[in-house]
């Protein structure tokens, strides 16, 4: 949730660098928009219901409709363009510049998809404001507008100044009337009820805060103190951030970062961002604008806001909305099934902004950033990128491998070599590592021989990721893990969020643990991600240096029929017409490739589609 920072504008032609979405009938909904707005912006206040100041029509009407999405893209604010830029056209109709290059600073705008915005903020008319103001909101019926929240903010805080203001809402400073804090200013986000028109709306709210309110207490995410509510507003009271966006010191940086900056950068974003997978809270909204910096200090502390559009998710769940901005969202995200792993490619985003001064994927409109995204490959060949270290550009192509499965998450990520050698990086606990367990556990022996043959393999760096979370798990003095000691590192680093996002549940996988233990070994075979290997310029020497060792340990004459039930096919799979060329005919033990297809665990469903 983003905090203003700056006064409203006075100016009446002052337009907003957000911009506005357009339903394919022509009905204007206002791009949800969270970002942090400083004094070269138009306030904004952020929330999964916030939009951007009212526009007129004409605004809307000049934009440029996308081939491939109905999303408008009406010019970006006159005021922050030099009198030379081709943005001061009304006819242009172009997002910003590649380059983050004053004076270009990039709006980034959410772009959410016309049904989840319609369904939030009510049906519109063509031209009108989409929320009905004043007395017109009264006629919203049925709605229950009580959230259970305290009812004595005034008691306890002293408003001051607005300091912003967006569709939704307002944000004010504050601070305490008594107490151990009095005279401490914060930011209190006040959003009128009469704005909730639908009930998603409402529960967007809700689950704001209960978001801010689980989540609270990690030093880089916005510290959140209490919500208020009366007859009319509702009070969100967070800690005040003076120190800008991380966009904005991006830009008065002339575009870029150095290494070893950005990785002062990378390490505090990768922190909060594995904090909150870790609770099974996916942000969906990652970009330089939704980090303030605590202070205007150049070593301030970097605070992850705006959770209006992030979500709870389950370990094997998948999303489907389209949410986000444009420059900074995930390919998963564009075909509607993803999960924690976008919020990762949007810090592959970022990282590759900071370190080069310009956007991975561009385009001039929406769709055609939607193409490249989908499509094209970012360019590590310009400058400054072959002046740029080899473990600067690995970490950033495997932040934006567009395969989520082979994508490193964000604690892998602090693991990497470029990162892991810097001071005060450790670690943090990785989901991931359950997720691949519970698979390992319900494998057939042949694969499991083959993941241990394949784990063998694994270099020093590779090696340290494992190490570290195998540590994490707090081994016995006999360096072995049972199903007690992964019950207690979860709980260890639990919020509430945890609970709703159902990982405690997810523990019932790991029944098989309850009776035996796993030691070192046996655990890097089962939390190694072959996708993850398999996106390595080394992948095949991994994969024939690991078929060398399971043919001497693991590999035995199998028949096809006997093959099949190991991987659990059904009948319904023609297993000889599969599984023909997995088995040798030489000898009937498995060929290599049938030892590289075990090894991701095929299934009947995937060798139906493969078919």
């Amino acid at each position: 949730m983003g905090l203003c920072s700056s006064k409203p504008s006075t100016n009446p032609g002052l337009s907003s660098p957000r911009r506005d979405l357009q339903l394919a009938n022509g009905n204007s909904i206002p791009d949800k928009d969270n970002s942090v707005a400083e004094t070269k912006r138009p306030p904004q206040i952020p929330s999964s219901d916030n939009g951007d100041h009212n526009r007129n029509a004409s605004e809307a009407q000049n934009g440029k409709k996308s081939p491939l999405f109905p999303f408008y893209s009406p010019s970006p604010a006159h005021s922050l363009f030099s009198k030379k830029s081709p943005a001061r056209s009304p006819s242009t109709k172009s997002t910003p510049n590649r380059f983050f290059r004053r004076p270009f600073p990039p709006p980034s705008p959410a772009k959410h998809i016309r049904s989840l915005l319609a369904r939030r903020q009510g049906s519109v008319k063509p031209n009108e404001a989409s929320i009905p103001e004043g007395s017109e909101s009264e006629r919203v019926s049925g709605l229950d507008k009580s959230f259970g929240f305290s009812k004595h903010f005034g008691n306890k805080y002293e408003l001051g100044d607005e300091v912003g203001r967006g569709h939704f809402g307002y944000t004010c400073s504050a601070k305490f009337k008594k107490g151990e804090l009095k005279g401490q200013q914060v930011a209190v986000k006040v959003i009128p009820k009469a704005k909730m028109t639908t009930a998603i709306a409402i529960e967007d709210v809700r689950r704001e805060v209960k978001m801010l309110r689980a989540l609270n207490g990690h030093n880089n995410l916005i510290q959140f103190y209490d919500a208020y509510e009366d007859h009319d507003n509702v009070y969100i009271v967070m800690e005040l951030c003076e120190g800008g966006e991380l966009l904005d010191r991006i830009l008065s940086r002339g575009g870029k970062y150095t290494e070893d900056d950005a990785k002062v950068v990378m390490i505090q974003i990768l922190n909060v961002v594995a904090f909150c997978h870790l609770q099974g809270v996916v942000h969906r909204d990652l970009k330089p604008e939704n980090f303030l910096f605590k202070s205007k200090d150049e070593n301030s502390q970097l605070k992850a806001i705006d959770f209006g559009l992030s979500d709870f998710v389950k370990p094997d769940q998948k999303l489907n909305d389209i949410v986000g901005s444009a420059y900074y969202v995930a390919p998963e995200v564009l075909h509607r099934s993803y999960s924690t792993e976008a919020d990762v490619w949007s810090i592959g985003v970022i990282a590759y902004i900071l370190l080069c001064g310009s956007r991975p994927f561009w385009a001039r409109t929406e769709s055609g950033i939607f193409r490249t995204v989908l499509k094209a490959d970012p360019s590590f060949d310009e400058p400054p990128w072959p002046s740029l270290s080899a473990e600067a550009k690995d970490f950033v192509k495997r932040l934006l491998n567009k395969d989520p499965r082979k994508r490193m998450t964000a604690a892998q990520a602090l693991s990497h070599p470029w990162i892991k050698n810097c001071n005060d990086v450790k670690v943090p606990l990785d989901l991931l590592i359950f997720k691949l367990m519970k698979t390992y556990m319900r494998s057939s022996f042949l694969r499991k021989a083959a993941l241990k043959a394949l784990s063998k393999t694994l270099t020093v760096d590779e090696l340290f990721y494992l190490k570290e979370q195998f540590a994490l798990l707090e081994p016995n003095k006999n360096g072995t893990i049972s199903l007690e000691n992964i019950k207690a590192a979860l709980m260890k680093h639990a919020t509430d969020a945890m609970k709703d996002s159902r990982i405690p549940d997810f523990l019932a996988s790991f029944n098989a643990l309850q009776y035996r233990r796993m030691d070192f070994e046996e655990f890097c075979a089962a939390a190694l991600s072959v996708h993850q290997l398999e996106a390595l310029d080394r992948w095949e020497q991994h994969a024939r240096c690991a078929f060398e060792l399971f043919e001497k340990d693991g590999n035995r004459a199998i028949v096809i029929d006997e093959l099949a039930s190991e991987l659990g096919l059904g009948p319904s799979v023609p297993v000889h017409a599969v599984l023909h060329d997995w088995i040798r005919h030489t000898d009937g033990k498995l060929s290599f490739l049938g030892f590289v297809k075990l090894l991701h665990g095929v299934s009947s469903r995937s060798l139906t589609k493969s078919q």
